[in-house]
């Protein structure tokens, strides 16, 4: 356990030796809960960039994603349609 000093803005610092525990390095997102007991619990988070599809885009997905004949003809024939 140490001890850490809260600063007049609400933070603290996170000592280095837990960090680099976690594995964690630079800049990190944590989510913050309150426990029942009153503690404060810091788990490290994920962030993940999420991006909007243009109906363009989003064409351009299905057309890649059509089969050729060829690939049409052997599936038909795995499945024993052809």
């Amino acid at each position: 356990m140490e001890l850490v000093k809260l600063s007049r803005k609400g933070q603290i610092s996170i000592p280095k030796r837990f960090l680099k525990a976690l594995g964690l390095e630079g800049e990190a997102y944590f989510l913050v809960e309150l426990s029942p007991e009153g503690t404060i619990v810091l788990k490290p988070a994920g962030v993940y960039p999420i991006e909007i599809y243009s109906q363009n885009r989003i064409q351009e997905f299905l057309e890649e994603d059509r089969l050729t004949l060829e690939e049409k003809e052997r599936l038909a024939k795995v499945l024993g349609e052809g």
